[in-house]
């Protein structure tokens, strides 16, 4: 028997899918669980259509992404935090921070989004790489300045 998958099947296949599945499985369990259509000529022209939409939607997030990602890289990421005798930060630069600052610059990424090794504890400038979709990664110059301290 042939459907056509409306739903990702875990070893089977994604939605859109036309694949061949023995007769029970398909009539006892992918049909009426909504996972799978029966194929038929109406049912191919609608799948089809749907997927020229999506590979419509998905060219355009794709283009999104990229404008995104090129104003990423022009952000200047300034962070100014106390450093010992030693040159080590009290503290560290976080993606927790460099989401807020992203977030206060316009930009929604969630920190989890950001790759960091580990927080940043030293001065100076670091890269850091921000995955905006799953195909385009900006890179964010983030620089890690020594607190202005008071005259005693």
């Amino acid at each position: 028997m042939e459907v056509i998958l409306i739903e990702d099947v875990e070893k089977l296949g994604r939605k859109g899918d036309v694949v061949k599945v023995a007769e029970g499985f398909g009539r006892n369990f992918l049909v009426p669980k909504k996972f799978a259509i029966q194929v038929t000529p109406s049912n191919l022209r609608q799948v089809e259509e749907a997927k020229k939409k999506i590979a419509k939607r998905l060219a355009k997030e794709l283009d999104d992404a990229k404008r995104q990602a090129a104003l990423i890289g022009e952000v200047s990421a300034t962070f100014e935090r106390k450093v010992s005798d030693k040159g080590q930060l009290y503290g560290s630069v976080t993606t927790q921070d460099i989401a807020d600052l992203l977030k206060a610059k316009g930009f929604e990424i969630d920190k989890k989004r950001i790759r960091l090794d580990e927080p940043i504890r030293q001065i100076g400038e670091h890269p850091v790489q921000i995955k905006v979709h799953p195909e385009v990664m900006a890179e964010l110059r983030v620089s890690v300045v020594q607190t202005e301290q008071a005259a005693s």
